[in-house]
């Protein structure tokens, strides 16, 4: 199963997919984490892991890097990227499109391209997941990357802004078919209950609280090595998509 994590900028895709990550892992699956986020460097301290190399790079880098992505038609497997492009900690691989480092180096244009292409040349076995942890905004949608996910998981904090987005998203994943749910993030049962008024609540698999362990770990850079309840909730309702999915089209 392929996992897109997307939702406005602070709204906390890394730590859910970092989270979430590591919880499919303790069931025994193997996870594929990509990081597509060129201005994030934050997710894999989360993971508990180095960073990778740019996997840019792989094809020659940033200024070759759409005219390398056109020719991409060979499809891969999880264990045939190349190693030097990945960190690995248990059976917790993470990937990085690429990053921007320089002034005035250029858009990330060429790192949405890769992505795009990757995610639908990419092939998992039964007991395989991929979670992509997107850019913030909508430009992933734009530049195509979502038409290879299989799922989009819509994170929301409770803003305005988070839910005008949310909104957005939601008649995108509509208009290319894929199935879309809502993860509730930074929240109380006040908050909750607000949220609740302003989305589908059916859509809404988890609602994650305001956990001091997750911005004490997130402020000092370190690993995310404890579990949550509410992404036990999300793995599990994952793990049965997932299962639904094989039984259908395996």
């Amino acid at each position: 199963m392929k996992i897109l994590v997307c939702g406005k900028g602070g709204c906390g895709k890394s730590t859910i997919s970092a989270l979430l990550a590591k919880e499919i892992n303790r069931r025994g699956n193997k996870v594929l984490v990509i990081d597509t986020d060129e201005s994030n460097f934050g997710l894999h301290s989360q993971l508990g892991m180095d960073p990778p190399q740019d996997f840019m790079n792989y094809f020659g880098g940033k200024k070759v890097l759409f005219e390398k992505v056109k020719t991409l038609q060979k499809r891969w497997k999880t264990d045939e990227l190349p190693k030097q492009y990945l960190s690995e900690k248990e059976n917790i691989k993470l990937l990085a499109m690429g990053k921007i480092y320089d002034f005035g180096e250029g858009c990330a244009c060429p790192i949405n391209a890769l992505t795009s292409r990757f995610l639908e040349i990419i092939e998992l076995k039964d007991n395989e997941f991929l979670i992509a942890d997107t850019d913030a905004g909508i430009e992933h949608l734009g530049r195509g990357v979502d038409k290879g996910c299989d799922i989009i998981l819509v994170v929301i904090d409770p803003s305005q802004e988070s839910i005008k987005l949310a909104e957005k998203i939601t008649k995108m994943a509509k208009g290319i078919n894929k199935s879309f749910y809502y993860v509730l993030n930074k929240i109380d049962d006040e908050i909750k209950e607000i949220l609740l008024e302003s989305v589908d609540k059916n859509k809404v698999i988890t609602a994650i609280p305001n956990d001091k362990r997750i911005f004490k770990n997130c402020l000092k850079g370190e690993e995310l090595n404890f579990k949550l309840k509410e992404i036990e909730k999300l793995a599990d309702f994952l793990e049965k998509e997932h299962n639904i999915s094989i039984t259908l089209w395996g």
